[in-house]
Order: C-alpha cells, then structure tokens, then sequence
C-alpha cells in the first residue's frame, strides 16, 4: 500500500489505514510505503523506497495499491515508482514490473490523469471490492477482472463508463489500524463518525447526490471501536458536524479523559449548538475552524452555501468565550462572478470578526471539480487571483486578521489536471521529469493541449 505524500500525511489519511486494515484482515501480506520526505536527496543517493514492515525494496512487490487523495499528489506517484525503478507509464512496463493499482478520493472526481500509470483503478468507496480485486490477481497474474466489479476500471480497455463503488453500511465505519505522533494528527485515534454529506453546495464533490448522501454511525457504536489506549479521538466525515448525536458523544468521549479532535465544522452547527465549542475546547482543541467558503453573502447563496454572517460572528463570539487561539476561516478566492464589491464586503466583514476575536483566513483559489455542478466553469486565473490576495491584504492591514493562502500557480496546475484528462497524466511525469518547477508544469500541461487539460483561463 503506497502513498503518494510522506508518512506524516500518510498516516493521517483514515482511507489509506482502512484499506490497509481491510486487506491485512482478509489474510494479504499488507506493507505500507510513503513517499520519501527529501526525494532529491534519495534520488541523489540512488535509494530505493522501503516498506516500514520488513523493509523491503518498493520494486520487489508484486501489486502497489496506491491511494490518490488529490490530483498534485500524481508529482508525488512519479517520484516514488521512479525511487523504486520502476517505470511510471503502464506502457513501458514489463512481466517483471509490479502491477499498480489505484484508488482514494481523486477517484470521486476525475480520475482520467491517473489512467497512464494504472493497470487498474478502483473509484469511490472500496470496502466491497478492494479484497476480489487483490485476490483475483493473485489467482490469475492479471487485474483484467477489477473491470467486472463495481467501481472497477481497467485503464486499456479505454471505456470511462465507470460509477463510484459505494460501500455496504455494515462495512462503516472506517477506523485507525495505527496512531504514531509523526503523523500531522499526531497520536489520534481516526474514527468515521458518518459518511458523505446532506448538503448540496455547488462546488463539492461529496455533495448529497454522491452515494446516497450521509450515512451516520451511532454514538454507541463509534464508543465500542474505540481502543482503552487511544488518548486522542479524531472524528472523521464530509459532514461530521452535522452528525444529530454529536454532543453527546463529544460529551462522552471527553468525559472518558481522552483529547478530541473534529475534521469540519459548519459555521451554522456551531452558532446552534453552542455545546460543540465548549466541548471541543475541553478535548484540547484550540483553533476554532469553520468555513465560509465565498467572500461574501451573495456569492454564498450562489453557492448554496447556508452560511450566513450571523453564524460566523456567532463563531467568532465562541472562540473567544472558550479562549480559542484563533478562529479560522477557510474560504475561496475566484469563484464565478466574483467582483472587487465581494472582496471589499469580505474586508469589512473580516474586520467586524478581528474586532471579537483574532482571525485567521484560511484562502484558496476556486478549482472546479468534475461531478459537481461547478464542473465546466472556468479558473479565474493566476493574476486575477493574486491581485485579489492583494487587495485583501490592503484591507486588512493593521487588523487582528492573518491571510493564509495557497498558492495560485499551484492551484492552476491542480485546475488543469482536475479538467484533463490521460494526456494531463503524462504531462505530469514531464514536469516532474523537468524538474518539476511551475515553468516545467505550465510547459508540459502546454503540450497536452487544452483540449485534453483544460477549459477556460490559462495561466
């Protein structure tokens, strides 16, 4: 089992260990593989990624399962079947190269740009099919069958007419195999509290038409799987905060003495259960996070986000009744119809936030997804965006406001590969050949062609 980032984002990832769990219970000999924290300094030694089990060479499996959580992450499957010889492109292996087969979250959106590197692909919830799709190559030598089985897709067939494989409910929830503190969540038990989400904002991939909207898990039985050792609790899910029983079982897992942890708070859950923030802060929370998602009340609407700025400042007024560090704000820059009125109505509003309590806004750039609504809009663009970063920072000088963002060349490159299609799979694998500096990517996404790679505003 690979993944495509270091160990500390690896072991973070609850897919990644549950799939692992999965198959080390159906008898496999599962070995887990990260890519390496320095790759030049490996590349420049000529070593070879090892499995943390018996530390054997990354070449020397037969089957590498990768998980692919976000379309970046491709740089970093490049880099480590590079590390470990073995060619990148399905093309140019051979017999005595592994096979690789992929799957993770990527595959809910647009999996076509890791197509040149698979044998064969598993999309959406893999619970049901990962354990046959293993099986059946060892009983065969060949991942021909994955094509039969739900989700399955076999890259060199050339059909794309694949629907994301939704797991058995009797299959959730999905929980921690290990806890290390070298994880970015350090020490804490993972454990899924529901599974996808009620709501329907326009840009989200996990919106409710995907799989059957959200699936809970009670609070008794997330109590059971939790292991007498584990003195962190992460709770895990698109929509945990909307979970009805989430109080009470942040009650009880707090009351147990352990330390909890929460994926995502709705801004509105928070302003109406005021309970939630108290008992966050009492399991060792200390950065209240929300989302407002768009840089203003209009743009929210348009994005059927139902968060309104009374819900925030409610956030806000939490944070510092609980004495949060900081409250941070996520939201996107660039969305469609964004205009320079929104980023002036997100300054004053952020303003109001800092004169309660210390803000931190959390910025991306809009990338659209396919199988969202957003799909076939266009990026903003790289000038565009910085110019708004810009005109944000002017705003809010001298405020109790810190603007974090992602960088918008990067989120370009991420726009690209989300809206292409194999020939941006290939172009990854130049970029990183290339040395993998933006002018190295903006080049070879160049030569795939925006046909392929991409519509609308170029970089």
């Amino acid at each position: 089992m690979a993944y495509p980032s270091p160990y500390r984002a690896g072991m973070s990832s609850l897919g990644y260990q549950w799939i692992c769990t999965i198959l080390a219970e159906a008898g496999f000999g599962v070995e887990r593989v990260f890519l390496p924290d320095d790759v030049p300094a490996w590349r420049s030694a000529k070593l070879a990624p090892l499995s943390m089990e018996s530390h054997t060479p990354l070449g020397q499996f037969p089957v590498i399962a990768v998980s692919v959580a976000y379309e970046l992450e491709l740089a970093g499957l490049v880099e480590l079947l590079r590390l470990a010889g073995v060619p990148p492109l399905r093309r140019d292996r051979g017999p005595g190269h592994p096979k690789i087969l992929i799957g993770g979250p990527l595959t809910f959106s647009n999996p076509l740009p890791c197509a040149p590197f698979a044998d064969a692909m598993l999309f959406g919830e893999a619970e049901d099919v990962v354990v046959p799709a293993i099986a059946g190559f060892f009983d065969t030598g060949s991942f021909e069958h994955v094509a039969g089985l739900a989700g399955g897709w076999v890259p060199e067939t050339g059909a794309q007419a694949v629907v994301v494989a939704k797991a058995d409910d009797t299959l959730l929830p999905a929980r921690s195999r290990l806890w290390t503190p070298e994880a970015e969540l350090t020490n804490m038990f993972l454990l899924e509290g529901e599974r996808g989400c009620h709501r329907a904002c326009t840009f989200c991939v996990m919106r409710r038409s995907t799989n059957g909207g959200m699936r809970l898990v009670t609070p008794d039985r997330l109590m059971e799987l939790i292991p007498a050792e584990a003195e962190r609790v992460g709770l895990v899910g698109a929509a945990i905060s909307d979970h009805p029983q989430l109080v009470g079982l942040l009650e009880r897992i707090v009351e147990s003495g352990r330390g909890v942890g929460i994926s995502s708070l709705r801004a509105d859950r928070v302003a109406l259960k005021p309970e939630i923030p108290r008992l966050l802060r009492l399991g060792g929370y200390s950065t209240l996070t929300v989302a407002s998602d768009a840089a203003s009340q209009r743009l929210r609407r348009q994005l059927s986000k139902g968060t309104t700025e009374a819900h925030l400042l409610a956030c806000a007024e939490a944070a510092k009744e609980h004495h949060y560090r900081v409250l941070k704000v996520y939201m996107m820059l660039g969305v469609p119809g964004e205009t320079d009125e929104d980023l002036d109505e997100l300054v004053e509003f952020t303003r109001k936030l800092a004169a309660i309590h210390p803000v931190a806004l959390g910025i991306a750039p809009f990338v659209p997804k396919f199988n969202t609504p957003l799909d076939r809009q266009p990026f903003a663009g790289i000038k565009v965006v910085e110019s708004r970063l810009e005109r944000l920072r002017a705003g809010l000088k001298g405020v109790r406001a810190e603007v974090r963002p992602t960088s918008a060349r990067w989120a370009w490159v991420e726009y690209r590969l989300a809206q292409g299609g194999p020939l941006a799979g290939e172009a990854v694998m130049r970029a990183v050949d290339e040395g993998g500096t933006f002018a190295a990517w903006k080049r070879a996404l160049g030569e795939a062609g925006d046909e392929d790679a991409g519509r609308g505003a170029v970089a």
